[in-house]
């Protein structure tokens, strides 16, 4: 079975990371979701260690990166793995644009996809995790459809009663 692994520069993260494991359970998307703690500037020892355990354990993974202000620690992650890195920074509303460069904008040959909603990386890390636990579909696809249904039905209602028409 594959895993997600949130790893967190620091504990002030994990209301934001928490959304990442509500998404699952709230969609019925069984993945297994770990939480981590550690700064690729406080603590790099510990940092590589974890992940150096992570890539030993033979499972299909999927890091979701949580860090704040400087995002060092997506590049660090993607560059000491085989996984997929997709950085989520909690901070992307306040800091902008420059925060997507510091997240995603890496050197040649250390991926790291930018998600900027906790719901839209625990999607596309089951997405990717699904590639190769194809029982994982099921639940993606209930999701989707889910989801489409609550947009055919906005429109549906708007075609009912424009806006204006009272």
């Amino acid at each position: 079975m594959g895993s997600i692994i949130v790893i967190m520069g620091s504990g002030s993260d994990l209301p934001f990371a928490e959304r990442i494991r509500k998404f699952l359970v709230d969609e019925k998307i069984p993945v297994e979701c770990q939480f981590e703690v550690a700064s690729a500037h406080r603590t790099p020892d510990v940092l590589l260690q974890r992940l150096e355990t992570y890539e030993e354990s033979g499972r299909d993974i999927v890091y979701i990166t949580v860090a704040g202000l400087s995002d060092a620690l997506s590049g660090v992650v993607a560059g000491c793995t085989k996984h997929p890195v997709i950085a989520c920074p909690p901070d992307l509303e306040k800091f902008g644009w420059a925060k997507a460069f510091s997240s995603a904008m890496t050197p040649k040959g250390v991926p790291v996809l930018l998600a900027t909603r906790p719901e839209n990386a625990a999607l596309a890390a089951a997405k990717i995790l699904a590639l190769t636990e194809k029982s994982l579909y099921k639940s993606i696809e209930k999701y989707m459809s889910r989801r489409r249904a609550e947009t055919l039905k906005a429109g549906e209602a708007l075609r009912k009663e424009p806006p204006g028409s009272q």
